[in-house]
């Protein structure tokens, strides 16, 4: 009974509300979404009036912004529909490109150098030409300063201070391309015996060197580079680089259609559609190369190029020394024959000068030679230890009256050396000048095999000038051999 009562108070859900029920008083969701959906706001209930004006104006920009995003939904569907058919897109339309370059090209302000230039568009040179201005610009100050105090140029004086100047690479390819442009700048020749004062280089290497090509000045004063000249130089430069660039606009305005023909004298700016920086490099032009050496690899060869150098009894003694050391080899073998070229004249003497003196100068000079080129490895070796040990002499004797002993240890011997020597060296190498060292003078040096130690005894009251004058002969008796 009490249940059935409760039940009867719960009103229906498919009767209508009454008036003081919630559902009366708010509207329902479908109400709601069909009053959105037609662009219209619910009809509020006289409680919604109460409603503050801040809660309307948060919902009518959240549906402005809604409306927003729905035309953008829909331009995107309408874009990736015209891209499936294959219709150019609204970016594309306007130019912009779909994606990046996949060739690679020159930095920007390389490729529109031109357009970058400051004032009125103008007979605009491309970067590479300008930079090669500004090297040749820098090439003709440093050859002016070195020739003017009368000094040898050479590409490596002129390479270390452009590069300096300019803080660029400078090469001889770039010393190609200035003669190419301007021929008659400098005067390029390949050269020895120029004083460098460097240790890598060589006085007898060849080196190329520069001289500037000048008119002669009134009188005998040698011509000077001056500050007028270093001028007219670069305008003559710059001048010949934009001639080549009116030949490469030249044959653009051919290639077109039609044809056009511009006076040169009336040309002032290039064609717009000519690309200035893409005009071609400059050709190297072939710079003067260092002469190739033949090199003599027989004795005979040797023996016919020296003939005209040395002296008949030289060669006589050569020739008999050459059948003696030919018999014992090969007793069988025929007797060594020399070239049957005729000696040649001998140059006129100096003045003053004894002929005998000039003969026996230039014998030893030959012999020297001749010993230099046919020496082994192992003599040229063996000759750079013997140079060593008058100097090792010495230190060897301080080393001993130092540590006041009579016999050192090998190892402590060499060790002390080591440190004491002007030049690094490994203590097995210095092993082996001690061992030659006893080798040549056996009474002032001794070695003692004791055991596993090998001792060396040194004789401290022998002379010491002595034994470093013995040393220089055995060098020198060794170096003509």
């Amino acid at each position: 009974m009490g249940f059935a009562m409760i039940v009867r108070e719960v009103p229906d859900p498919g009767s209508p509300a009454a008036p003081g029920s919630p559902e009366h008083s708010f509207p329902s969701k479908r109400t709601k979404k069909a009053a959105l959906s037609a662009g219209q706001l619910p009809r509020l209930s006289p409680q919604e009036d109460k409603v503050p004006s801040k809660v309307t104006s948060e919902l009518k920009s959240c549906l402005q912004r809604a409306r927003e995003l729905g035309a953008r939904v829909q331009e995107l569907r309408s874009s990736a529909q015209r891209n499936d058919a294959g219709e150019p897109s609204e970016l594309e339309a306007k130019g912009h490109p779909a994606g990046p370059c996949s060739e690679e090209k020159a930095p920007a302000y390389q490729r529109f150098h031109a357009l970058a230039e400051p004032g009125p568009p103008g007979l605009v040179l491309p970067y590479k030409y300008q930079v090669l201005a500004e090297m040749f610009r820098s090439m003709d100050t440093i050859v002016g300063m070195l020739y003017n105090r009368s000094e040898t140029v050479t590409f490596a004086k002129v390479k270390q201070g452009v590069q300096d100047m300019m803080r660029k690479r400078f090469e001889e390819r770039n010393v190609g391309q200035i003669k190419t442009v301007y021929p008659t700048s400098y005067c390029f020749r390949q050269e020895r015996n120029v004083p460098t004062f460097k240790d890598d280089v060589k006085r007898s290497d060849y080196q190329l060197t520069i001289e500037p090509l000048l008119d002669q000045e009134v009188g005998n004063t040698p011509p000077q580079l001056t500050a007028s000249r270093l001028l007219q130089r670069r305008q003559v430069f710059s001048q010949n680089l934009v001639e080549r660039v009116r030949e490469h606009h030249r044959v653009f305005l051919a290639s077109l259609n039609p044809p056009m023909v511009v006076p040169e004298d009336r040309l002032t700016r290039w064609h717009p559609r000519f690309n200035v920086d893409e005009v071609p490099d400059i050709e190297p032009a072939e710079l003067p190369q260092p002469p190739t050496t033949e090199k003599l690899a027989t004795a005979q060869e040797v023996l016919a190029r020296a003939r005209s150098l040395m002296s008949p009894r030289m060669e006589k003694a050569l020739s008999d020394l050459a059948l003696r050391t030919a018999e014992p080899s090969s007793p069988g073998s025929s007797n060594l024959v020399l070239p049957a070229t005729p000696p040649a004249t001998p140059p006129a003497p100096l003045k003053g000068v004894s002929q005998d003196l000039l003969e026996r100068i230039r014998a030893k000079e030959v012999q020297k030679q001749l010993a230099q080129m046919m020496r082994r490895p192992e003599q040229e070796q063996r000759l750079q230890r013997l140079e060593r040990l008058p100097e090792l002499a010495r230190v060897l004797r301080s080393i001993f009256v130092s540590e006041r002993k009579p016999a050192l240890t090998m190892e402590v011997a060499c060790a002390r050396m080591v440190g004491s020597y002007r030049m690094t060296m490994s203590p097995g190498e210095m092993e082996k000048h001690v061992q030659l060292l006893s080798e040549l003078l056996p009474d002032w040096l001794s070695l003692h095999r004791i055991r596993t130690d090998t001792y060396v005894k040194l004789d401290k009251a022998a002379d010491l000038a002595g034994v470093t004058a013995q040393l220089a002969r055995l060098a020198r008796a060794e170096e003509v051999l």
